[in-house]
């Protein structure tokens, strides 16, 4: 078993490291990607909003959406990262995971980890690293995880 997961992230990239020690390298597990991150909202929508009909009145209006095509799909990847994270957890592969992410796809992840795998988060890092090599992130991290 490995003390503690350390999940790299950001709404196109997730990256799953293993860390056994405090001055140990990471171990890099899993590298998860998800291309549909990348692309605009008019490249992941085909259509216009319909359009609808006011309730009082002979107006019309067009339909609106309340979360963004682009926004839509970082929220699938980060219940896709979480149910890899609830798995592992499930499988006792970790005791602790350490977050680093994106700030903005960190809040999607926290909405879609499970209240047991939120549980296990020792510590989470607003920064977008998923690209970054190893030693980059491990030296973002703190010194004891």
């Amino acid at each position: 078993m490995s003390d503690a997961w350390v999940v790299v992230a950001s709404s196109t990239h997730c990256r799953i490291f293993s860390h056994h020690k405090h001055n140990a390298p990471l171990e890099e597990l899993e590298d998860l990607v998800h291309p549909k991150g990348r692309l605009q909202d008019q490249e992941l929508t085909t259509d216009k909003p319909g359009r609808a009909f006011d309730s009082m009145g002979s107006g019309r209006h067009s339909m609106g959406q309340t979360v963004s095509p682009t926004e839509q799909e970082s929220i699938r990847f980060a219940k896709e990262v979480a149910e890899r994270l609830d798995a592992g957890r499930m499988a006792k592969a970790f005791d602790r995971l350490v977050v680093v992410a994106d700030p903005r796809f960190l809040g999607y992840l926290r909405q879609e980890l499970s209240p047991a795998t939120r549980h296990c988060v020792a510590k989470e890092i607003p920064k977008n690293l998923a690209d970054a090599d190893p030693a980059s992130i491990r030296e973002a991290l703190p010194f004891r995880i």
